[in-house]
């Protein structure tokens, strides 16, 4: 079983920054997808970014591209999702999530088998 803790949630001014983290047990497989999710009250989850460790191929939605950027770190067997120029838009649950797979599953929510509990991103404008 794998468990997901996520940190670095928090609260923010517009166009400010937030280094998200997803510490993991037991150490990730060498290939994995990693995945991070938001989610608003009501509505379903939607990915920010996703990292295949088999190749190191991202995905990131147009709605984040150029501001987030995930990274995995092998020594602390964490990945991470840092934030910059955060807007109102970006105000949400964020969730950590790891596929089961050996391949590449990219950006549906359907793909990954282990969540965190989530951590709250406001933005304040």
């Amino acid at each position: 079983q794998v468990q997901l803790v996520e940190s670095g949630g928090g609260s923010v001014q517009a166009g400010g920054s937030l280094n998200l983290s997803c510490a993991a047990s037991p150490r990730f497989y060498s290939h994995v997808s990693l995945a991070w999710f938001r989610q608003a009250p009501g509505m379903g989850r939607e990915a920010v970014a996703a990292i295949y460790t088999g190749d190191g191929t991202t995905y990131y939605p147009d709605s984040v591209k150029g501001r987030f950027t995930v990274s995995r770190d092998k020594d602390k067997n964490t990945v991470d999702l840092l934030m910059n120029s955060l807007n109102a838009g970006d105000t949400d649950m964020y969730y950590c999530a790891v596929s089961s797979s050996a391949f590449d599953m990219g950006e549906l929510p359907i793909n990954y088998t282990y969540w965190g509990q989530g951590t709250q991103v406001t933005v304040a404008s």
